[in-house]
């Protein structure tokens, strides 16, 4: 058995990323298993989900979630990088001590970038209404509790532990081309569910998925590396998305599909801001190559000759 502890921990450590996107993957889709197969998606088995904060997602997707990403980084970080590694990952779990300007930006920059991607839509503009006052109540609770499910569940493991790997090896750009997709691939068992309002699902939805987490994990990249690779950044940023497109976008536009037409919403919001941000940054997105140093830390190396010549 020691043996077959140590061959599973000696693979782990020489494929740290293949582990963690297979854990992750495997984890999350057995936890989903039930809420996929019970009355809330296939309707296979004689189950139902329990509902808690008035949506039966909570207990169905929630424990998934928590399970793939932040413990496959915490379990494939231990095995392959040791303690030292543990620290750097936890380290920017903690690193909120940004420019306030950037949570600023964040809060007011997601929520308008969304409704202008949504004026092209046909009907759009003869379907916008202002946000109720229950709706401008409920949007810092409900913002604040998707800081603490979805953010916390997702990005330890695709933000902290993923990205910094990929952009060191591939750069920020095709890094994110790798980890959108993966990202976004992760969800799709959710199509199976009323979480994207299944059996009114086509595959066409779970495509335009997939392509706007690509165009969003660009733009989540730049704020990640503009902001220190700051994680409660990136987790609001993640959850502003999330709090905007389920509460306040179909009360700002009731005609309109809530999940297909805020998919391509998303998709446009997402495209444009991820073009600008490659055409400014000349395809850099903030990044700043680091190196190890004696103690195994991360530090940032100074950009060289070649770099600064093209900024």
């Amino acid at each position: 058995m020691d043996k077959h502890r140590r061959r599973i921990a000696g693979l782990v450590a020489r494929r740290p990323l293949v582990s963690y996107f297979v854990l992750s993957y495997v984890l999350t889709w057995l936890a989903w298993a039930p809420y996929i197969l019970s009355a809330t998606g296939l309707g296979i088995l004689p189950l139902r989900i329990p509902e808690l904060l008035g949506s039966a997602q909570t207990l169905g997707i929630l424990p998934g979630a928590y399970l793939g990403p932040i413990t496959s980084a915490f379990m494939v970080t231990a095995i392959a990088d040791g303690r030292p590694g543990l620290r750097r990952w936890a380290k920017r779990l903690v690193r909120w001590r940004v420019s306030p300007r950037w949570y600023l930006s964040v809060l007011l920059a997601v929520p308008v970038v969304a409704v202008l991607a949504t004026l092209p839509l046909p009907g759009a503009w003869a379907d916008l209404r202002p946000p109720t006052a229950a709706i401008l109540l409920a949007y810092l609770p409900v913002l604040a509790l998707q800081v603490v499910t979805t953010g916390v569940a997702e990005e330890p493991g695709w933000r902290d532990f993923a990205q910094p790997r990929l952009q060191v090896r591939h750069g920020p750009f095709l890094g994110s081309l790798i980890l959108g997709p993966l990202w976004g691939a992760w969800h799709l068992p959710l199509f199976l569910t009323e979480w994207a309002g299944w059996p009114d699902v086509d595959w066409m939805m779970a495509v335009e998925f997939v392509g706007s987490a690509v165009l969003l994990s660009i733009v989540m990249t730049w704020v990640f590396n503009r902001t220190h690779e700051s994680l409660p950044l990136i987790m609001l940023f993640h959850a502003s998305v999330n709090t905007v497109f389920s509460l306040v976008w179909p009360s700002l536009f009731p005609t309109l599909d809530s999940f297909g037409d805020s998919l391509h919403a998303l998709a446009i919001g997402s495209g444009v801001t991820a073009v600008l941000l490659l055409v400014v940054t000349r395809g850099e997105l903030g990044y700043r190559p680091t190196r190890p140093d004696e103690d195994g830390a991360e530090v940032r190396s100074e950009p060289t000759a070649e770099v600064q010549a093209r900024r």
